[in-house]
């Protein structure tokens, strides 16, 4: 018999889905686009296949899954999976995350709002109102 793997919740008791519409924030909707050019959904050419998307997402240890949303877990791994395809080695993502970092309001001084007053810019901006 196959063990079941930590993030397979299927047939397991988790109680009701919630299923509702919400407004999404920047970054996560710059992830699914990420996720639509690499897939090659928008024409380009597929830079990764949604099998690697999956391995890379089961991969995750539970306790880190567990802390994870749905978009954290897309971007570990799409990195991962650039990483293992040698579009980027972690030596080029280690350099342009320092270079990101320095270019923050925070390295300069400045304070950025909140981040629940950033989301409800953001909900406000798409229509959805206030939580």
């Amino acid at each position: 018999m196959i063990e079941r793997s930590h993030h397979d919740m299927g047939g397991q008791p988790a109680g009701k889905v919630k299923r509702s519409e919400h407004a999404y924030d920047e970054w996560e909707l710059r992830v699914d686009a990420m996720m639509m050019l690499l897939m090659g959904v928008t024409g380009m050419d597929k830079r990764m296949t949604v099998d690697e998307l999956r391995k890379n997402i089961e991969a995750l240890p539970p306790a880190d899954y567990d802390k994870m949303g749905y978009y954290d877990r897309w971007v570990i791994s799409l990195t991962q999976t650039m990483i293992q395809r040698g579009v980027f080695t972690t030596d080029d993502l280690a350099r342009k995350l320092a270079d990101v970092e320095r270019r923050s309001p925070r390295s300069r001084g400045e304070r950025r709002p909140k981040t629940k007053a950033r989301a409800q810019a953001a909900r406000k901006r798409a229509g959805a109102g206030t939580r």
